[in-house]
């Protein structure tokens, strides 16, 4: 059976050779374009239909995608329904889920903006080379060119490919025949200052749109092209009242750049070559989720010139026979027999492969192991992480390849906001963080933070893992905060308060894997208030506690601020040594979707448990999404109850690159006050009805609302950035 096979490709590279000998060879140039690079689909569609064979390829950036995975073995067709399926919105958010990343980072992204991470190494201060380090995008083309059963090394392909890139040290154009195909892949794809340069073979790389955006040179080069058949899908200049920012002069930039090296490319076009251009206007380069409509115009573009490709066009035994020359063996899924980590320098080995559940002597399992990578990369010590499916001794080696960040492992994180409100009046503050990474071999950590504005402090926070896969940890967090307390009468504010407190943690805890973290410690605490304006209500004397405390917190929301789906849960305890009181937290909430809505809820409970609460330290109810008819902190009582039902529609998305979304929301809220702290402040049950405007964007949570109560009071919010 083997010598028949032998046979039987000897007479197929036979046939072939002989087409070729009667025909012109035809090299195909593919350019780049971002989302607008869809189009390439539809020309391959025509060129199958015509049976017109190729004899080599090449392409940049979506042009390289697009060749690499022709050459890869996968049809038109195939292709289409891959770039259909994927979710273009997500592959640009290099992180998983919010509900996929450990706890301890969601209460960082709480605190800090995630952009505004800053590298501090011996090199000093370093900003991330990208707003995208490609992370999903690089497993995406690992599935999509069947890199999961093996490297795909382009000089092992049956179609000779070329991909370009651009090296941004040395501005030289760098074309890959040879090595791997998804790393060229990726680095032809690295538009500057959108995604992160790609460090590969000892050079830094770009988008080679830059140097060489449609590579009719190479085609001549790489197979001797008698005919080239040159696409171009390049975006065209922004009009001069277009350009009115610095992201508008940089692309337009970057566009005269790639148009200059596109008129010398063009210049090189024959008479008998066929150049095809698509009409994709109203279709952006970021525009990825209109792929489909991109590749019908790049289908009707090329059928435009049907008449020039004719020409080209063989009869159904040579198609068949070139055809079945480029096909590449189906590949079953490769039995893992080993796995590996490799390149670490700082981070603990262990920490990453905690994740893993790819099983030794299984059938490799992709989807699995794309999560499982996605969710190690959501620590956020790595670049990026990677594997390779490699063959030892007939044995498959999977190794894990994390890049640590190039401007760690130590970090200045910022947050702000600007909050107003109607009866709050306005409120600022700016925090900044400096975070200490890798300590020790088990990942200990140290955070200093401060904190200015309304709100003024500064903490120390020292994080230490028990055992390298960080399940058990100890933590020491103490802080020196003054806050600002305003306390009202009904509706009336008669009194500030400035609230001194210093306090002591000690404790002890365990990750319940993502889904959250439980700890058990101990407190200290002091607090000194004194009147600031108005009318004493609350006593000033100092107040010191101290006490065991216990809490729980599981968070499998989507989103921190506005989810769309999942569900949170809370609980915590504090039993004081010095006082007969005990205090409990309670909270649960949840998000449904439905269609472009989002059905929410939420309930909590924050009171004594026994006892009595210090009046310095009561529960708090009123604000924005907590009895928003109300004031912030204007119900004070020894037990607060509040639930509430909203409706949200979501009216519009943020770029790409962006996670996050904006949405109209309703929401009614029942809320009730036991012993309130004055006998004047309302007490049972009240309402509030809230419409809102918001949502999540790159600078945290933005909204607007307006609340009311039906006992008439209102409030209206603005508020800007991290809580």
């Amino acid at each position: 059976m083997r010598r028949l096979t032998l046979i039987a490709l000897a007479l197929t590279a036979s046939a072939v050779v002989a087409m070729a000998d009667e025909r012109p060879r035809v090299g195909l140039v593919l350019g780049g374009g971002g989302a607008r690079g869809a189009a390439h689909i539809g020309v391959l569609e025509v060129l199958e239909q015509l049976r017109v064979p190729v004899d080599c390829v090449a392409g940049t950036s979506m042009g390289a995608l697009i060749a690499g995975a022709w050459a890869a073995g996968l049809d038109p067709a195939t292709m289409r329904r891959e770039m259909a399926g994927a979710d273009w919105k997500d592959m640009f958010q290099d992180n998983p889920a919010y509900d996929e990343v450990n706890y301890r980072n969601k209460r960082l992204t709480q605190r800090y903006l995630p952009g505004s991470e800053t590298g501090v190494n011996a090199q000093g201060a370093m900003t991330p080379p990208g707003v995208v380090s490609g992370q999903k995008i690089k497993l995406f083309f690992n599935q999509l060119v069947h890199a999961d059963a093996g490297e795909r090394l382009i000089e092992s392909l049956p179609l000779p490919v070329s991909i370009i890139a651009t090296d941004i040290a040395s501005g030289e154009r760098v074309v890959y025949r040879d090595g791997s195909l998804t790393q060229a892949m990726r680095a032809s794809m690295s538009v500057p200052g959108l995604m992160a340069p790609l460090e590969y073979r000892g050079r830094k790389l770009v988008d080679g749109g830059l140097v060489d955006n449609v590579p009719i040179r190479e085609v001549r080069e790489r197979c001797g092209a008698q005919v080239v058949i040159a696409v171009n899908v390049g975006s065209p200049l922004l009009k001069a009242s277009a350009i009115s920012g610095l992201l508008s002069v940089s692309a337009q930039m970057v566009a005269i750049l790639t148009e200059q090296n596109v008129t010398q490319s063009l210049a090189n076009l024959n008479s008998g070559d066929i150049y095809i251009k698509p009409e994709l206007e109203g279709i952006t380069a970021a525009d990825f989720d209109r792929n489909g409509e991109a590749a019908d115009r790049g289908r009707s573009a090329t059928q435009a010139v049907m008449a020039a490709l004719q020409r080209l066009s063989v009869d159904e035994p040579a198609y068949a026979a070139w055809r079945e020359s480029l096909a590449v063996p189906a590949m079953q899924r490769p039995r893992v027999d080993a796995i590996e980590v490799a390149g670490l320098q700082t981070v603990n080995p262990v920490t990453l492969t905690r994740y893993l559940q790819q099983k030794v002597d299984q059938p490799l399992d992709t989807k699995g192991l794309n999560r499982d990578l996605l969710r190690a990369y959501g620590d956020g010590y790595y670049e990026r992480v990677d594997y390779t499916l490699l063959p030892q001794h007939e044995r498959n080696v999977l190794r894990i390849l994390p890049t640590e960040k190039s401007w760690g492992p130590d970090y200045v994180r910022m947050g702000l906001n600007l909050n107003s409100s109607l009866s709050g009046g306005s409120t600022y503050s700016l925090r900044a963080a400096y975070q200490k990474t890798w300590l020790n071999p088990l990942g200990g950590e140290l955070l200093l933070a401060g904190e200015l504005g309304s709100d003024t402090g500064i903490a120390a926070e020292w994080y230490q893992p028990l055992d390298a896969a960080q399940r058990y940890f100890v933590e020491a967090h103490g802080s020196v905060r003054r806050e600002d307390a305003a306390v009202y009468i009904g509706d009336l504010r008669i009194s500030t308060y400035r609230d001194n407190v210093s306090r002591l943690d000690l404790s002890a805890g365990i990750n319940i894997g993502l889904l959250g973290q439980a700890r058990l410690g101990w407190r200290e605490e002091q607090r000194s208030v004194r009147l600031d304006t108005g009318v004493p209500i609350l006593p000033i004397e100092p107040l010191r506690t101290s006490g065991w405390l216990a809490s729980v917190e599981l968070d499998q929301l989507d989103q921190l601020y506005f989810p769309s789906r999942g569900w949170s849960a809370r609980a915590s305890w504090f039993e004081s040594s010095r006082d007969a009181y005990g205090r409990v937290a309670l909270g649960l909430n949840g998000a449904y979707p439905i269609g472009d809505w989002v059905l929410g809820v939420r309930a909590s409970y924050d009171g004594a448990s026994h006892g009595q609460l210090p009046a310095q330290d009561a529960a708090k109810l009123g604000g924005f999404l907590n009895l928003s008819g109300y004031a912030s902190g204007q119900l004070l009582g020894d037990k607060v109850s509040y639930a509430h039902v909203r409706g949200e529609r979501i009216v519009g998305r943020m770029p790409l690159g962006m996670r996050g979304d904006m949405r109209l929301g309703l929401a009614l809220e029942a809320g009730k006050v036991g012993m309130p702290l004055s006998e004047l402040n309302p007490s049972g049950w009240l309402n509030s009805t809230l419409l809102y405007a918001g949502g999540e964007t790159s600078f945290g949570p933005v909204y607007v609302g307006l609340g009311r109560s039906s006992s008439g009071s209102a409030n209206a919010y603005l508020f800007i950035g991290t809580p």
